[in-house]
């Protein structure tokens, strides 16, 4: 990285390079999980949510590239084995078992309010600090979060339904 670029970061370098590792590790598994969802799915307004998770999917998978690209600009190495995901992961990874439109939903909204409080919690950690950083961060933040609405918007429908249909 440039030597300017790296000195205006108010912060341990190293330090800030194993967060956006961690949330990288995040990122990775968010993306398959959302994928994996997006196939195996089953039950009512199944193509709707399938849709959803693999557009949330593609998003996951620019949020990685913005995290290794900075990264990388920082000097550091991205994670490069889907073990050490699992191994810095900070949300971990929530295996698709019950293909059942709910569960899959229920498991990607908590996926996404593991990842906005990650993500506030790294907001207030380079607010003054990395203000680079501060807008990768933020943009990525404000995906999550509008990731939970959808998620939940498609659960109150699907709720809906199955009320109506019952």
């Amino acid at each position: 990285m440039g030597t300017k670029g790296r000195q205006i970061v108010g912060m341990d370098v190293d330090e800030l390079i194993g967060i956006l590792n961690r949330a990288f590790a995040d990122e990775w598994l968010a993306y398959y999980q959302y994928w994996l969802g997006a196939k195996i799915v089953k039950g009512p307004m199944k193509d709707a949510v399938a849709s959803e998770l693999l557009l949330h999917a593609t998003e996951e998978l620019g949020h990685a590239d913005m995290l290794s690209l900075r990264i990388i600009q920082l000097g550091g190495k991205p994670l490069i084995s889907p073990e050490e995901w699992l191994k810095h992961t900070h949300c971990g990874y929530d295996a698709p078992t019950d293909p059942f439109v709910k569960e899959i939903l229920a498991q990607n909204i908590k996926g996404e309010q593991c990842a906005i409080d990650v993500y506030q919690k790294v907001l207030q950690l380079v607010k003054d600090k990395d203000p680079v950083t501060y807008n990768i961060v933020l943009t990525i933040l404000e995906q999550e979060v509008e990731h939970e609405e959808d998620l939940q918007s498609l659960g109150e429908d699907l709720d809906s339904l199955m009320l109506h249909s019952g």
